[in-house]
């Protein structure tokens, strides 16, 4: 008897299905993020290199190399030294 009525009831249309949405929203919802990192991308290109990398690097690194901070790169050295390479305490 339950097979009649479920013959004559109509089917409702494919985008009543809330799971139907589910599959379809995942893959749109992917889509649509990769045009807006696409539009980000050819809006904002990259920063060219400059020619000479090299030396603005060694000044930066001798301008590290300051005074004031070599306390502070003696102690990272030493905290990074493993203890059978620290030499004997001077008396």
């Amino acid at each position: 008897m339950t097979d009649d009525v479920d013959a004559t009831r109509p089917c409702p249309p494919w985008y009543r299905f809330p799971l139907v949405w589910m599959v379809i929203g995942g893959p749109g919802v992917v889509v649509i993020a990769s045009f807006a990192t696409l539009w980000l991308a050819l809006g904002t290109p990259d920063p060219v290199v400059d020619q000479d990398y090299y030396r603005k690097g060694v000044e930066i690194n001798s301008t590290l190399a300051d005074k004031k901070l070599m306390p502070a790169v003696a102690g990272r050295n030493h905290a990074a030294t493993p203890g059978t390479d620290v030499p004997a305490p001077r008396r």
